[in-house]
């Protein structure tokens, strides 16, 4: 305690109220912080060392240098799990961005009842993935399935008619489809907002200089729509390399390894085959591809993205 000149007294020095403010401000960035270090960046830190290392989950590491990268490099099932990756990629970024921005901008005109039709198109997103995998197995069933079954009804030949997620041929495919169809509605729902944040006058002036629908989707609505564009080729990019839950449950990367994927593979080199340290390596490698394809896309955004 001390004594002040009035005679009262006063407790310790109190805090300026800047540095409260810094305080109460920290103390709610702290669980998240906490958070983010035990489970995101210590983790990561883990599997770097990890996968100079031989762990079956078990007893001591044994580092091995960069064993684990050779064999990796030297496996048929790492470049089948990376070939189908890529394959996926490449169809579904770019089916499911177009495809939603044409959703996104038909729906978004004066026209009746698209609220329902906005809700239908958003449905397949918030549906669950086992729910969703179970009916398109049953749909693309290739003995008793709607699709078969339809494609002989109407004269298909049997032996044109594809077996689908029992084929090694169409696995894959029908994987994609169903991942587009799941897709679309959440990043349409993004395009929505997008569009809905263009200044209507840039069309009554472009309708009045005589431009017709398709000049102001292409001189207005797309050159406006670019940061959108690019926010969701990039997320699109992230998932697409990602992908793990819908393979999984449609057709646990087969029949063989003809739908086997990146994420798919480290999941079983980890936790099947317990080679831990050979997983952590496969992992840095997805960790670097998504990382460069990223950089490439944020090092092109100035090029075509107007702000």
């Amino acid at each position: 305690m001390v004594q002040t000149s009035n005679g009262l007294r006063e407790g310790r020095r109190r805090i300026p109220r800047k540095y409260k403010k810094w305080l109460v401000g920290y103390s709610f960035l702290l669980p998240n912080f906490l958070g983010f270090c035990l489970l995101v960046f210590l983790p990561s830190v883990f599997t770097v060392i990890m996968s100079f290392c031989n762990w079956t989950g078990a007893g001591f590491q044994e580092f091995v240098g960069l064993k684990n990268y050779t064999k990796m490099i030297h496996s048929s099932n790492f470049r089948i799990a990376l070939k189908n990756t890529l394959l996926y990629a490449v169809i579904t970024v770019p089916v499911i961005l177009s495809g939603a921005l044409l959703i996104a901008s038909v729906l978004n005109r004066k026209i009746r009842a698209r609220g329902i039709f906005r809700a239908v198109c958003f449905w397949p997103y918030v549906t669950p993935v086992v729910a969703l995998a179970a009916v398109w197995n049953m749909l693309f069933n290739p003995n008793m399935g709607l699709v078969n079954s339809t494609l002989a009804a109407i004269g298909v030949p049997l032996e044109l008619i594809p077996r689908w997620t029992a084929s090694t041929t169409w696995s894959l495919p029908t994987v994609i489809l169903a991942q587009i169809w799941k897709g679309l509605g959440y990043y349409m729902v993004i395009f929505l907002a997008g569009l809905q944040s263009i200044p209507g006058e840039y069309y009554e002036a472009a309708r009045v200089d005589g431009a017709n629908g398709r000049d102001c989707f292409f001189h207005i609505t797309v050159p406006l729509l670019t940061p959108t564009i690019f926010y969701v080729l990039i997320m699109l990019s992230i998932d697409a390399f990602q992908v793990y839950e819908i393979v999984a449950v449609m057709t646990d990367g087969g029949p063989g390894r003809s739908s086997t994927v990146l994420a798919m593979h480290i999941y079983d080199s980890a936790f099947v085959e317990n080679k831990f340290g050979y997983a952590s390596a496969v992992s840095m490698i997805l960790f670097l591809v998504v990382a460069l394809i990223t950089l490439i896309q944020f090092r092109c955004e100035k090029k075509w993205v107007n702000y």
